[in-house]
């Protein structure tokens, strides 16, 4: 049965679980969410979709999912991959997972909301200066952490990696110059080479254009 990821282009958390299934080669296809036009802030979509309003939302048969991270592990269980090659390594990546989405995601998918998707007018400049710092203090924990490394757990892509990257491809501008964090740099594009990999918006429905 091929299972169904409720998500949008725009979302770097629905980029996370679309990239995962991706290269996980399990059978999946995108579901487009509305987003930008209140689907999941509908009364339906809360009660039908995600309780919580948010996307991503995998389903496989009767089984439904919400998160992230929750997600890339369940592909990790299906396939056998993606989520590192002992119980020490499981361990790094869900560490990474949760720094990322404390640390990296959560300040890179607000700062690029408020400076992107919203009328220019409303976009508070003192916000957007203080969750770029933020978004710098993690850039060289990442950074510093792939000096020496070629994934950021193990000897090949984990969900570490996928989740660590999940806003990172991305064009719009949020604060983050791939030129100034080299090793970073480096791993984007050793990411990006892997097969099976496609930016967000060539690997789920919907962008910025869809809306000029």
């Amino acid at each position: 049965m091929t299972m169904q990821l409720y998500c949008f282009g725009e979302s770097g958390n629905s980029y996370k679980a679309a990239l995962a299934l991706e290269l996980s080669g399990l059978d999946w296809e995108p579901v487009k969410v509305d987003f930008f036009g209140g689907e999941t802030r509908s009364e339906d979509y809360r009660e039908t979709v995600n309780v919580m309003g948010e996307a991503p939302v995998l389903v496989d048969g009767d089984l439904r999912l919400t998160q992230s991270g929750v997600i890339q592990d369940y592909v990790s269980e299906k396939s056998g991959k993606l989520g590192g090659s002992d119980a020490a390594e499981r361990r790094e990546v869900l560490r990474w997972l949760l720094w990322d989405n404390h640390k990296l995601s959560s300040a890179a998918g607000m700062t690029r909301f408020l400076m992107n998707f919203l009328p220019e007018d409303k976009r508070p400049a003192e916000v957007i200066a203080f969750m770029q710092g933020r978004l710098k203090a993690a850039y060289a924990v990442l950074d510093a952490h792939l000096q020496n490394r070629d994934w950021v757990v193990g000897d090949g892509v984990t969900n570490a990696d996928i989740s660590c990257c999940g806003y990172l491809y991305y064009p719009e501008p949020f604060g983050f110059d791939r030129s100034e964090w080299p090793h970073i740099d480096t791993w984007l594009t050793r990411l990006s080479d892997t097969p099976g990999w496609k930016a967000p918006y060539d690997l789920m429905p919907g962008s910025p254009a869809d809306r000029a």
